[in-house]
């Protein structure tokens, strides 16, 4: 009888603390839904996981990075960033094939936006949680290696570190704000993570 009792009260303080754990998580969990409505992101994959690769994948992004920053640092809103990729696509993809062909590959090279899944992600100073994003993909020939990512708008990756901070905070709510920067909540993104797979 006292075992019975002694796994009743086990189960009763299990369900009592995924409740409490739920419903902790809601209100940051509708913080961390709000985050891709104001982010615009980059994602490019490199041809394959050789060291070659890797170094080409970092030159196309550098050369992207290069040639797009000013607009990205005028854009004033997620909206803006958007349509100047839209606009630029083909030739943000020619900028990226010549820098494969300049570097003596003939990988074929192709930029598109698209709405994806990104894990949470830690950016130096900041953490993005999990979440369907926009981005603007690069993918370098059969790009089946690592990939690299970072923040186009607001342009927090092609930017010193306080100009990221000043455009991060002219973007995103103080609430949002102070969550992609606090480094003590990545058990919460975890949380989230699961709370989406489980409920979303």
């Amino acid at each position: 009888m006292k075992t019975n009792k002694s796994i009743l009260l086990i189960k009763s303080a299990i369900i009592a603390f995924v409740l409490t754990t739920l419903y902790s998580v809601i209100p940051f969990q509708a913080v961390c839904a709000e985050i891709p409505n104001n982010v615009f992101r980059f994602h490019i994959l490199a041809n394959s996981d050789t060291e070659e690769d890797q170094t080409l994948k970092l030159k196309v992004r550098d050369k992207v990075l290069e040639r797009t920053k000013i607009l990205f640092d005028t854009a004033n809103s997620k909206s803006d960033a958007e349509k100047f990729v839209k606009a630029n696509l083909e030739t943000i993809e020619e900028i990226a094939q010549n820098e494969v062909y300049k570097n003596g590959y003939n990988y074929p090279v192709k930029a598109e936006i698209v709405n994806m899944h990104f894990d949470t992600r830690h950016y130096e100073s900041y953490t993005l949680p999990a979440g369907m994003y926009d981005a603007l993909r690069i993918t370098i020939g059969n790009a089946k290696g690592h990939n690299w990512w970072c923040v186009m708008y607001p342009s927090i990756c092609i930017s010193t570190a306080d100009e990221g901070k000043d455009r991060a905070k002219d973007v995103l709510s103080d609430d949002e704000y102070s969550l992609v920067t606090d480094d003590k909540v990545e058990y919460k993104f975890f949380i989230v993570e699961l709370f989406q797979k489980i409920f979303v």
